[in-house]
Order: C-alpha cells, then structure tokens, then sequence
C-alpha cells in the first residue's frame, strides 16, 4: 500500500520543495566553491570533516546547545569551536583544513553557527551534484524493513530524476513523530506520505468546520 502510493505520487510529479534557508545555501556555495577551486581531493576533505563535525553536534548535547546559542561572547565561541575541531579530528587526529576552520569562523563572527546543520546539507546536496549523485532521505518512524526499502529503491531508479543522476544513495532517517508512513526527499522535492501529515490535514479540516 505504502510503495503504491508512494508510486503514484513519484509519477504525479505533484512534489512540495522542501524549504531551505537562504543564509545557509549562501554559505554552502561560499565553502563548496573554495573547497573546489583547491581539488578534488580538498573537496572531499572538507566534506568527510563537515559530516563528522556534523554527527559530533548530533552526539553531543552540550555542542548541540552551543552552536545554538548565539549570545556567546567571541571567546565562548573560539573555545566551543576548538572542542568541535578537535572532535572531528577523531583518532587519527588529522588537523582540520583552513576552509572548514574558515568557515566556521565566519558562521561564528556573524552569529550564523546555528545554521550549521543547514549548511552542512547544502554542502553535500552540491557535492553530490557535482559527482552525479542522487541521496535519497526516507524518513520513517521506526528503521525501514529491508524488502521496503528495495521496493522504494526500485521504483525510484524509474524516477526521472534519478535516470539523470550516475548513481543512487538512499538514507533511512528515524524520527518517531512522523509515527507511520514515510517521508521522501529528494534533490529538491519532498513526498509527505506520513501518518502526522494526515492528521495534521484532519485536524486543520476539523478546526475549519467548526
């Protein structure tokens, strides 16, 4: 049931944009095209450090609430963004390039560190691009069964979208709010066949009738 429908809105092409921060896409373009214009080889540097920076902020709490508090004084930031670093580095403890360190820098400066996630994204949807990728995100409330996941995967290699791309990544993200169904993102469009999705629209005709 779930892959018919899924189907019937690939083919639809009735798919929302998923909204996405202005400053961080500006951002994301600023580090992709210095990591570039360096190499390749710099390019997929500075993207292994931005993920791991990322699951760092995810893993850890207290660096989830500092990049998320922009009252910071500059040396609160400089000392947060040294943990960071030094996180990222993990046990091979290979220093950070200047391009990341620079970029985070100017996120700090200009009190924009809580746009890190959003950047991050940006970063990697334009590397993707640039390498012929398609990272497909499915977000489901619990981890996807395995014969699932290959039915979606199969009807999204018939997808024109991905007929363009060289290759096909399919991510399953758990969040348990969208409490059944799944959620589908990709490039730029989204597929909201969650069960919240559903209710929401219930809840909004309900209120309206009343």
């Amino acid at each position: 049931m779930l892959c018919s429908s899924f189907r019937s809105a690939t083919a639809s092409l009735g798919l929302g944009r998923r909204a996405a921060s202005t400053i961080a896409q500006k951002y994301s373009k600023a580090v992709y095209s210095a990591a570039l214009s360096k190499s390749p080889q710099t390019l997929s540097k500075v993207q292994s450090e931005l993920n791991a920076i990322s699951n760092v902020i995810k893993e850890v709490p207290d660096l989830k609430a500092f990049v998320s508090n922009p009252t910071l004084s500059a040396k609160d930031r400089a000392a947060g963004l040294a943990v960071i670093y030094s996180r990222a580095e993990g046990s091979k403890k290979e220093p950070v390039s200047d391009i990341t360190k620079n970029l985070f820098g100017v996120l700090s400066e200009n009190g924009r560190l809580v746009e890190t996630q959003g950047v991050i994204e940006g970063f990697n949807e334009l590397v993707a691009k640039y390498k012929g990728e398609l990272e497909v995100v499915v977000t489901s409330a619990a981890p996807l069964p395995r014969d699932l996941s290959s039915r979606l995967e199969t009807i999204l290699k018939q997808s024109q979208t991905a007929q363009q791309a060289k290759s096909l990544k399919i991510l399953n993200k758990v969040n348990p709010s969208v409490l059944g169904g799944i959620v589908v993102d990709f490039g730029d469009k989204s597929i909201d066949l969650s069960v919240s999705s559903r209710v929401n629209k219930l809840n909004n005709v309900l209120q309206q009738s009343v």
